[in-house]
């Protein structure tokens, strides 16, 4: 039996091939995955879209042979991003399954799932039942078996995420994408078709191997051969994917990395612009000056904790517009509050369009704070050193929506535990660099002198 608590995450199935993750994992995990999607959102269907990775042929066929052993049918979407699936499933009001492994490497492979509307299915709505039934060696087959069917829904998507901007708004650009041989590759191209850009695309081919680097594009190495690209051709706008295609990483016109929270907070600005007084979330380690623009703009900021079967609910209970995460995720209202890199990236281009200045000068009033970046440290004990750092502030304003958040007026940070790891994430912002080193130093130095950074 496979090890699940080591592949069950608390948003996702992750783990390595084939020793983590295998073809009959997968079809147990489609049978539990049907089952439970029949029982909560009484699903007659599953939508199952994979990534370029090499096992998700194997795997997607293996799923959706338990899929249909509990007599629910499969609709096939082929070769797709994540935020496709997510797109059919609203579209098609159906549940859905992606085989990706997103920006992990090679060796990896995993599912995502999703309910009816796209639905998050995280582990406290659905990934803790359907592992439970996983353990117990499955539902057992119906009797009855499902159909199988074939879906290409690429050009729907492209003309949805077109639809979130106001293309008769937009200019000539020199755009450069590097896709990183993931599913950037196909859908990029699709989406900017008949869209007034000069679109070049860095490792376009599909290839779960990544022979050119990482499909990991908040590691700033990953974003390397994009910032040379840009300064080469002298692009207005740089764009990285991830293996997915799910999330995006902005790059000036002078190779500059702009950061998720800059980004979440320029898209902010777009949607408040076109629907004042809208709702924005953003995720507690966003920087500062995000809820500061949102209220600016006359929007209601409101802050949540990380991940997006997390965000999705609170944007259902808010009506919220929009949501940002730092790590580069961004979230729709009218793409069933589904998360979609394509969609941000062409508000950022739309935005870019409008001003009429270089992006360097466009993102000037957003970037604000000097931020660490995340910083993971090894320990043996996570919650015990979060209480000893927070006994090392009792002077400064501190919560536990998602870890610990101390805010000191002019610095603040966040510590978080790892869902699956013996890691403490330590986000950290002040008002200039020099501070901001500062006050790293002093926060690792009370989580652990002679613990391991990575």
């Amino acid at each position: 039996m496979a090890d699940l608590d080591a592949i069950f995450k608390a948003y996702d199935v992750r783990g390595t091939v084939p020793d983590q993750i295998d073809a009959g994992l997968c079809r147990t995990i489609g049978a539990a995955f049907a089952a439970f999607a029949r029982d909560t959102d009484g699903a007659r269907r599953v939508l199952v879209g994979r990534d370029m990775r090499p096992s998700g042929v194997e795997f997607a066929a293996a799923f959706a042979e338990g899929v249909q052993a509990q007599g629910l049918d499969v609709v096939d979407l082929g070769l797709c991003s994540t935020d496709l699936v997510y797109f059919a499933s609203g579209r098609h009001d159906a549940p859905g399954a992606m085989f990706t492994a997103s920006h992990n490497p090679a060796g990896y492979n995993g599912i995502k799932f999703c309910l009816s509307g796209a639905a998050a299915v995280g582990r406290d709505t659905g990934l803790d039942r359907i592992k439970a039934m996983v353990a117990a060696g499955g539902p057992e087959p119906v009797g009855t078996t499902g159909t199988r069917s074939e879906l290409d829904a690429l050009d729907d998507f492209a003309d949805h995420v077109r639809s979130f901007v106001d293309v008769g708004s937009l200019t000539p650009l020199k755009v450069v994408a590097d896709t990183a041989n993931g599913m950037g590759g196909l859908v990029v191209p699709a989406v900017f078709a008949g869209l007034p850009f000069e679109l070049e695309v860095l490792f376009p081919e599909l290839d779960g191997t990544f022979p050119n680097h990482p499909a990991d594009p908040i590691q700033v190495e990953n974003q390397a051969d994009l910032r040379k690209r840009v300064l080469e051709t002298g692009a207005d706008v740089g764009l990285a994917f991830d293996g997915d295609a799910d999330r995006v990483f902005v790059v000036d016109e002078r190779g500059e990395p702009i950061s998720g929270s800059t980004t979440t907070a320029m898209v902010a600005s777009g949607i408040l612009a076109k629907e004042p007084g809208a709702t924005i979330l953003y995720n507690l380690i966003c920087s500062k000056a995000v809820p500061e623009i949102v209220a600016e703009r006359g929007g209601h900021p409101i802050r949540t904790q990380v991940g997006h079967s997390l965000i999705k609910p609170v944007m259902a209970e808010t009506g919220a517009a929009f949501g940002g995460e730092h790590s580069a995720h961004y979230y729709f209202r009218d793409n069933w509050r589904a998360d979609s890199g394509l969609i941000a990236a062409l508000h950022v281009l739309e935005l870019r369009c409008q001003s009429g200045v270089p992006l360097s000068e466009m993102r000037r009033p957003y970037d604000r704070y000097a931020a660490s970046g995340e910083i993971n440290t090894e320990v043996p004990d996570p919650l015990a050193v979060i209480e000893r750092v927070a006994a090392a502030f009792p002077d400064a304003d501190q919560d536990r929506l998602d870890g610990l958040t101390v805010d000191a007026g002019s610095w603040w940070f966040n510590l978080r535990p790892s869902n699956t790891e013996p890691l403490l994430r330590l986000n950290l912002e002040a008002a200039t660099t020099d501070e901001c080193e500062a006050h790293v130093a002093e926060v690792l130095g009370l989580i652990t002198g002679s613990a391991s950074q990575e």
